[in-house]
């Protein structure tokens, strides 16, 4: 269950796409993902739940994508640097990346800053 949750929201970062707009905080994200995640197999039941955050995990990608490449384009360089390539990230690797972030910060930020802090810190940029 977890990395059908996470898994796609965090390897869908690198498909293009229309993002939808945000609805909630990374803090509240970071919640309602490990409360699901708590119930394991039963999280089978909670689709309207799987299918929110899913939407809002590839909304927060495909978001934080965008700025990347906007960067890019305008000569500058992202706050991440990926390899070139596709890459992913399982779940249980975004959830802990995700809570590194302090909860405080967490709760001023949304799912586009989180997205891009946890992948910032997976694919850093060489100074």
């Amino acid at each position: 269950m977890r990395s059908i949750l996470l898994a796609a929201s965090a390897a869908l970062v690198l498909l293009p796409s229309v993002a939808a707009a945000q609805s909630m905080n990374a803090e509240v994200f970071h919640k309602r993902a490990t409360a699901l995640m708590k119930k394991g197999p039963l999280a089978l039941f909670s689709r309207g739940e799987i299918k929110a955050l899913m939407a809002e995990g590839q909304a927060a990608g495909l978001k934080a994508r965008d700025q990347r490449l906007a960067a890019v384009k305008a000569g500058g360089q992202g706050r991440y640097c990926p390899p070139p390539g596709p890459q992913s990230m399982n779940s249980d690797e975004f959830m802990k990346r995700l809570a590194a972030i302090p909860p405080a910060e967490r709760a001023r930020i949304n799912m586009t800053e989180a997205t891009t802090r946890v992948l910032a810190s997976k694919f850093p940029c060489k100074a």
